[in-house]
């Protein structure tokens, strides 16, 4: 079990590896349809730590977006700057 030292510290590790990281899916003004659900995935899959880009002009839009993501794809948002999202799910 992580501490709560332990947990900001990787935190932080993964923000600090996000930043050489480019996007790589891009949600288009269609949103999170079926085809970028499964791209996330197996992004996910392959890399554990991704950056995607939302396509939306509202903020609580790309939020909304973002969460949904992490709930249906069990990944955790390291963070959102603008319209890019940093995401991070452990390969089992």
């Amino acid at each position: 079990m992580y501490t709560v030292e332990s947990r900001n510290q990787k935190q932080n590790k993964l923000k600090a590896d996000s930043h050489k990281l480019k996007p790589i899916v891009i949600i288009s003004h269609k949103g999170f349809t079926f085809p970028v659900h499964k791209e996330i995935d197996v992004a996910l899959n392959t890399h554990e730590l991704i950056k995607i880009k939302i396509n939306k002009n509202e903020k609580k839009e790309r939020e909304e977006i973002v969460y949904k993501i992490c709930n249906d794809l069990s990944c955790t948002l390291i963070k959102i700057i603008g319209k890019i999202a940093v995401l991070y799910r452990k390969n089992i």
